[in-house]
């Protein structure tokens, strides 16, 4: 291999790109904007639900349960109703996700040591978000319960039960799904930035018509391969510096683990996305149809089934298993687990050999399919 020839092919791939200013959109303004958009706009946590109440109670009890509601930073009451039809109306017209309706017996009842039924109606139209919305509804009632019996009952030390449950949740403390999403943007926008801009190289000097100006010359096969990746991947390795300095400095997303690790494993991952835009690209020989291939074969994929949306374990048992074919898969859990848990390699040695694996795969099919000769 001479150094020489592939940094002269390196040379001439770094002066495409700084004069096509697409490119450069697309390798820097891109991630910045997917980014952005999955950080701010892909939020799963439900805050201020608009609330609907109908006390038909009105009494201190009544209002007390309203109260908990409104200091919740759950929900936010908007308003209150007199009838169903009213209450139907705030539900259907979208000004209100949940209605609470207490019964007129609501303190007698209470009173009396007599259960007490709270009708809650939420909008289920959206089933993640109801079942979020309901989730946050028990936890004021555990709370509510809690009053009341520290009301009615003394408490009696022989009596007192002698486990409590403290739940506490580990490595995101909060909740946050801002945490977990932007360790997974980040491989989304690895993979399809990587095979984008690799997927349109050998097809574009095919196009142009200087592909048989590289085949004339004493250029070989592994020489135009890496001398075509290395723009790239600085370019990648750039956009992976770019996401985590948003993470940390616009969504305060905790980086736990090695910074280095990150990039480390980025490295892995980059060799491979950007060797299978380049194979994309040889086998296609059309800018449109590799980058149709390159979005098909690498947006969705790994958006839908390397576990950044929806949990892998949740998936029909025939979607799990096509999941090991998706190297995202690998990678988002290799970054959720340097940013969430600070995990080092002892931890997740496997994801980084099949990570590894693939990337040496990838880079060795697209030398053995790039053929400098004119066919």
């Amino acid at each position: 291999m001479n150094r020489q020839r592939m940094r002269a092919v390196m040379r001439k791939e770094f002066i495409h790109i700084v004069r096509d200013w697409r490119s450069l959109v697309l390798a820097i303004a891109i991630p910045m904007l997917l980014i952005f958009l999955f950080g701010y706009a892909l939020n799963l946590d439900v805050d201020d639900v608009p609330t609907v109440v109908w006390d038909q109670s009105m009494t201190t009890q009544s209002r007390e349960l309203v109260s908990l509601y409104d200091g919740s930073p759950y929900f936010s009451i908007t308003g209150s109703v007199d009838n169903y039809r009213d209450l139907t109306y705030q539900l259907e017209s979208a000004r209100a996700m949940l209605a609470v309706v207490i019964p007129a017996n609501f303190a007698e009842d209470l009173n009396a040591g007599r259960p007490v039924e709270v009708q809650v109606i939420a909008d289920g139209s959206d089933a993640n978000t109801a079942q979020l919305v309901l989730g946050y509804v028990n936890g004021v009632s555990m709370a509510y319960n809690m009053r009341v019996s520290a009301r009615q009952f003394r408490p009696d030390p022989a009596l007192t039960p002698g486990v409590s449950l403290e739940p506490r949740a580990w490595y995101n403390d909060d909740l946050r799904s801002t945490n977990n999403i932007v360790p997974g943007i980040i491989v989304i926008v690895m993979m399809v930035i990587a095979a984008l801009l690799t997927s349109v190289t050998i097809a574009k000097e095919w196009e142009l018509g200087t592909m048989e100006q590289l085949i004339s010359t004493p250029l070989r096969g592994p020489e135009l391969v890496i001398g075509k990746l290395i723009p790239y991947f600085v370019i990648g390795i750039f956009d992976v510096a770019l996401g985590v300095a948003m993470g940390l400095w616009i969504f305060d997303v905790p980086l736990r683990g090695n910074v280095l690790l990150v990039f480390l494993m980025s490295s892995f991952f980059l060799i491979g996305a950007l060797s299978m835009g380049l194979t994309i690209s040889i086998v296609t020989k059309s800018q449109m149809v590799a980058t149709q291939m390159a979005l098909i074969g690498t947006y969705l994929p790994a958006l839908l089934l390397g576990g950044f949306m929806f949990a892998i374990a949740n998936m029909p048992r025939l979607i799990q298993y096509l999941t090991y074919f998706v190297p995202a898969r690998y990678m988002i859990e290799i970054m959720r687990g340097i940013y969430l848990k600070g995990t080092g390699l002892g931890f997740m040695w496997f994801n980084v050999l099949l990570l590894a694996i693939w990337a040496l795969f990838m880079f060795a099919n697209a030398n053995k399919r790039l053929k400098l000769k004119l066919e």
